[in-house]
């Protein structure tokens, strides 16, 4: 769980991935998140909030983007991101 701003906690930590693998989002219990991009491991890294179900992203070079969850999807900008699920 992450703290959001409004004292809330949403279910957001956890693995965040794209239908087609290529697109790896970890967003990580501290507000913090590292998206990996193909081979490429790191290729964003930032910090992130939780507001309801919306989410703002500050990446470490100062670019922002936001995402919003819908029906347990994460839409973060163009792109679409499912949860990866645990092994059993």
């Amino acid at each position: 769980m992450a703290k959001s701003n409004d004292g809330g906690e949403v279910d957001v930590v956890g693995m965040w991935v794209t239908e087609d693998g290529h697109i790896r989002q970890e967003l990580l219990p501290d507000g913090r998140y590292d998206e990996a991009r193909g081979e490429l491991r790191s290729a964003y890294t930032g910090r992130y909030t939780v507001t309801g179900s919306h989410l703002e992203y500050v990446d470490d070079i100062g670019f922002t983007a936001t995402g919003d969850i819908r029906g347990g999807v994460l839409y973060h900008e163009h792109l679409v991101l499912y949860r990866e699920q645990e092994p059993s």
